[in-house]
C-alpha cells in the first residue's frame, strides 16, 4: 500500500498529465463505443425485423418470372399437397404492410412480440409500432415491430392492396414437397436477414474507424503512460532500494493502470453514448437511403456494447503500458534512475519497432498480391497504416540526422541534434498524427472522387427530362396517348424481379432510343452491344452482378424464356442487388405480367415544368408522380452526402484526438526538458529564441508528418477504391486527386500542431531565469 500511495503521488503532483491519459483514454473509448452502440442498435433493428418476417426464415414459392401468384394456383397447390401459406407483400399509405395468414402460417414462420394473431382474423386490425400512423378505418395494435413495417390478416392486405395477387408462399419445413409446376421455383431461406447480410460491409467500415480513431486516442495515453514512467525512474530505484520486489513493484503499477482504464473506460463510454446519439440519425439515413434498412433514429441502452467498450478500455491501456512495465520488470535494481539505461532500452525498442514496420509493409504488399475479399482488404488496410506508423519515427531520424549533416553553424546543428533526441518522447503523438492526416487524406480522396463520379453518372443515367409513375396500368395507356404528341419520346421503365445465379435480381427493359446509346454509362461491352440488345440477342449486365460472379463477356445468364449472353457492363452506382436490361420487347415476352407504370419523358428542357404541371391537372396526378430529373439528382445527392456524414465526423474527431496527443505530448516534455535547454540559454540565447527555436520545431515535425501522410493516405485511398469497395459492394470507382484538399488539411495540420505547442511554448517564454539555473544544482 505504501508503495502504491508513492506512485500515485506522481499524479497529484502532475495534474495536467493525469487529465491528459484519462482525457486521451476517454476519447479513444468514446470513439469506439459510439461505433458499437450504432452498430449494436442497427442491427437489434435488423433482429427485430428477421422476427417480425418470420417467414423469411422458411422455404418460399415464388414465380420464375417475379410476378404475383394468383388465387387459383395456389388453391391447386393446396389441393396437390402442398402445406403452403400465402403472404403479401407490399406499400400502402407509406407503410411496408404485410398480410399473413395466420391459419396456414407454419409455427417456425409467425411473427414474434405481436399479439394473437387468429382473435384478429378479417378484422381491420393492423400491427405495427407505438404511435405509426395508420390510414382511417383501420385500427393499430401497438407491437415490438420495426419502424414502417405493418403486419395484418392477408384479406385485410388484399383489400388494401387492391385485389393484388400472393407475393410469395411460405413452406412448412417438415412438410412433403410434391411435383411442383413449371411456372414456380422453390426459394432456399437463407441463414440471417437479407439486411444484416448486405449491411455488413457498412458496419465493418464503420468498426474499422472505430479501431483506428482508438488506436490514435490510444497513443495519447501510450505517451503520457510512457513519459510517467521516465519522469518516476528515481521513484522506482527507491522503491527497489528499499526492498519492494521487481514483481510487486510491476503488480503495484498494474494495479494503478487498472484504476485509470476503469475511471476512463466508465467516462468513455459514457461520452461514446453522446457521440453514438449524435451520430445515429445520419446512420439511419444512409443505411435506409442505401440499403433500404430501416433503423430507428433513437438509442437505446445495450450492455454488450457497454461491455465491449470498458473491455477495450482495459485491453488498451494494458498494451499502451506494456512495454514501459516490461522495463521496470527486467532492468536491474538501479538501472532506472540511470537515463542512459533508459535510453539504452529504448533504441533496442525502436530497432525492434522498425523491424516490425517492414514485417507490415511486407504483408501489406503480399495482401495486395494474393488477397482477396471484405477481410483482407481490411487487414491490408490495417498492415499498411500501422506499418507506415511504426516506420515515421526511422523515417525523421534519418532526415534529421541528415540535416544535421548538412547544417552549418553550432545553432543549426544543436537545432537538428536536440530535435533527433525528442523523437522519442514525440514519436507517438507524431505517429497518431500521421494515421489522423492519412485517414483523412484517404478516406477524403475517396470521397470526392465518389462524388465525382456519382454525379457524372447520374447526369448519364437521368436523361429524361421527366419521370412518370402512373397508379394503374389502364390510367398509364391513356397518358401515353395524350403524351405522343406532347414529347419527343416516352420511354418505358419497367422492372421485375428474379432469381439470377443464386440471388433475386432486377431486370428491367429498355427502349431502342438515342437515349441510351448515347447516355448510359458503359464499363465494357462487345461491338455492337445497342444492335444486340434491341434484337434480343443479349443483355446489359450491372458491375455488381458481373463482378460478384466473376463473369465475363459473352457469358450466359438464364432468365425466364431462355438464357443470353452478356454483351456489356454498366456502373450501377448506390445499388447493392444484382441487375440486367434486356430489350423491352424481349421483357414483354419473358415476364408478360410485368407492371407498365413507370416511363422517362424526353421533352424540350424549357417546356419540361409545364408539361408536368398540365399531366398533373389532366389526370390528378399526385405531385411526387411527375418528377423532374434535377429534383431526382438533388435527392440523391442528399442521400450520398448523409451516408458520408458520420465519415467526415469520425475523421474530423481522429484529427482532434491526434491534435489532443501532440499537446500532451509537448506538455509534459516541457518540464523534462530543462536539462538540455539551461545549457543553451547560459551560452546567450535569450528564452524568447529557445521559445521560437521550439515552436518552429513542432511545426516542422508537423509538416514532415503531413508530407509523409499525403502517400500513406494515397495508398488508403487505392485501397479503399480498389479493394474495399469492390468487395464489398461490388463497384470500382475511379481514383481521382486533390490537390486543393491537401492544401486545406495541411492548414489544419499546421494549426493543430501550432495550438498543441502555444502554452509550452508559452510557458518556456515567460519561465523565471532561476527555474533554469536551478537545473545546474540538480543531482544530476
Amino acid at each position: 500500500m505504501t508503495g502504491l500511495l508513492a506512485l500515485l503521488s506522481h499524479w497529484r503532483r502532475h495534474p495536467v498529465q493525469l487529465a491528459m491519459l484519462l482525457l486521451g483514454l476517454s476519447l479513444a473509448t468514446a470513439l469506439w463505443s459510439g461505433v458499437q452502440a450504432i452498430n449494436a442498435e442497427a442491427r437489434a433493428s435488423y433482429d427485430r425485423a428477421a422476427n417480425a418476417l418470420g417467414q423469411d426464415r422458411l422455404d418460399r414459392l415464388v414465380r420464375r418470372d417475379g410476378a404475383p401468384i394468383p388465387i387459383a394456383t395456389y388453391a391447386e397447390l393446396r389441393r396437390a399437397g402442398w402445406q403452403a401459406s400465402p403472404v403479401i407483400e407490399g406499400t400502402y399509405s407509406g407503410l411496408r404492410l404485410i398480410g399473413i395468414d395466420p391459419v396456414t402460417l407454419p409455427e417456425q414462420g409467425r411473427p414474434v412480440d405481436v399479439g394473437n394473431l387468429g382473435d384478429v382474423i378479417g378484422t381491420d386490425t393492423v400491427f405495427a409500432a407505438e404511435g405509426t400512423a395508420v390510414p382511417d378505418g383501420l385500427t393499430l395494435q401497438p407491437a415490438d415491430l420495426p419502424t414502417g413495417i405493418a403486419v395484418t390478416d392477408i384479406a385485410v392486405a388484399q383489400r388494401l392492396r387492391g385485389g393484388a395477387g400472393i407475393s410469395h408462399l411460405v413452406l412448412d419445413p417438415d412438410a412433403a414437397r410434391p411435383a411442383l409446376p413449371d411456372t414456380l421455383v422453390v426459394q432456399t431461406a437463407q441463414n440471417g436477414t437479407d439486411i444484416a447480410r448486405l449491411t455488413d460491409s457498412f458496419h465493418l467500415n464503420l468498426t474499422a474507424f472505430g479501431l483506428l480513431a482508438f488506436a490514435v486516442g490510444l497513443f495519447i495515453v501510450h505517451s503520457a503512460i510512457g513519459l510517467a514512467f521516465e519522469q518516476r525512474r528515481a521513484v522506482f530505484r527507491t522503491l527497489r532500494a528499499l526492498g519492494l520486489s521487481a514483481r510487486a513493484l510491476t503488480g503495484v503499477l498494474l494495479a494503478e493502470l487498472l484504476a485509470l482504464a476503469i475511471i476512463g473506460g466508465l467516462a468513455g463510454t459514457a461520452m461514446g453514448y453522446g457521440v453514438a446519439a449524435a451520430l445515429l440519425p445520419d446512420v439511419a439515413a444512409t443505411l435506409r437511403g442505401l440499403y433500404g434498412a430501416e433503423v430507428p433514429g433513437t438509442l437505446a441502452f445495450r450492455p454488450g456494447w457497454w461491455a465491449a467498450g470498458m473491455g477495450i478500455a482495459v485491453a488498451g491501456t494494458l498494451v499502451a503500458a506494456g512495454q514501459s512495465l516490461w522495463r521496470v520488470w527486467t532492468m536491474p535494481l538501479l538501472a532506472p534512475a540511470q537515463p542512459r539505461a533508459w535510453a539504452r532500452a529504448s533504441a533496442r525498442s525502436l530497432r525492434w519497432q522498425a523491424g516490425l514496420g517492414v514485417a507490415l509493409m511486407m504483408a501489406t504488399v503480399i495482401l495486395g498480391l494474393g488477397g482477396t475479399g471484405l477481410f483482407a482488404g481490411f487487414a491490408m488496410l490495417a498492415s499498411l497504416l500501422m506499418g507506415a506508423a511504426l516506420l515515421l519515427p526511422v523515417l525523421l531520424t534519418a532526415i534529421t540526422a541528415f540535416a544535421q549533416g548538412r547544417a552549418a553553424g553550432v545553432l543549426p546543428q544543436w537545432f537538428w541534434a536536440d530535435t533527433r533526441q525528442q523523437l522519442p518522447g514525440l514519436s507517438l503523438a507524431l505517429m497518431a498524427l500521421l494515421l489522423a492526416l492519412a485517414a483523412n487524406v484517404g478516406v477524403g480522396t475517396m470521397v470526392a472522387s465518389f462524388r465525382l463520379t456519382f454525379t457524372g453518372w447520374l447526369d448519364q443515367r437521368l436523361a429524361s427530362e421527366l419521370y412518370l409513375t402512373a397508379q394503374d396500368e389502364a390510367q398509364a395507356a391513356r397518358i401515353v396517348m395524350w403524351l405522343a404528341p406532347r414529347t419527343d419520346a416516352v420511354l418505358p421503365i419497367w422492372q421485375a424481379d428474379t432469381p439470377l445465379l443464386g440471388q433475386r435480381a432486377e431486370v428491367y427493359g429498355v427502349a431502342d432510343h438515342p437515349t441510351y446509346r448515347d447516355n448510359w454509362p458503359m464499363i465494357d461491352a462487345l461491338p455492337g452491344v445497342w444492335d444486340a440488345v434491341a434484337a434480343g440477342q443479349g443483355v446489359l449486365a450491372n458491375e455488381q452482378l458481373y463482378r460478384r460472379a466473376g463473369l465475363r463477356l459473352g457469358d450466359t445468364v438464364t432468365l425466364p424464356g431462355g438464357a443470353l449472353p452478356i454483351v456489356g457492363v454498366y456502373s450501377d452506382y448506390g445499388n447493392p442487388n444484382p441487375q440486367v436490361l434486356i430489350s423491352t420487347d424481349q421483357l414483354i415476352v419473358r415476364f408478360p405480367d410485368v407492371p407498365r407504370l413507370r416511363y422517362g419523358l424526353r421533352v424540350t428542357p424549357d417546356k419540361a415544368a409545364k408539361l408536368a404541371a398540365d399531366l398533373r391537372a389532366t389526370f390528378d396526378l399526385p405531385v411526387d408522380a411527375v418528377v423532374d430529373n434535377a429534383s431526382i439528382k438533388a435527392l440523391s445527392l442528399r442521400i450520398f452526402e448523409r451516408t458520408f456524414a458520420v465519415t467526415a465526423a469520425l475523421n474530423v474527431l481522429t484529427l482532434g484526438v491526434a491534435g489532443l496527443a501532440m499537446f500532451a505530448s509537448l506538455l509534459t516534455l516541457s518540464g523534462m526538458r530543462l536539462p538540455q535547454l539551461a545549457p543553451v540559454w547560459a551560452m546567450g540565447l535569450t528564452r524568447r529564441q529557445l521559445a521560437g527555436l521550439e515552436f518552429a520545431r513542432t511545426l516542422l515535425l508537423a509538416a514532415l508528418t503531413m508530407l509523409a501522410a499525403l502517400p500513406l493516405g494515397l495508398g488508403l485511398a487505392w485501397v479503399l477504391l480498389a479493394v474495399v469497395n469492390v468487395a464489398a459492394f461490388g463497384w470500382r470507382l475511379p481514383m481521382h486527386v486533390f490537390p486543393g484538399d491537401w492544401l486545406h488539411l495541411a492548414g489544419l495540420s499546421l494549426l493543430a500542431a501550432a495550438m498543441a505547442a502555444v502554452i509550452p511554448v508559452r510557458r518556456l517564454a515567460r519561465m523565471a531565469p532561476t527555474d533554469l539555473l536551478r537545473v545546474f544544482a540538480h543531482e544530476r
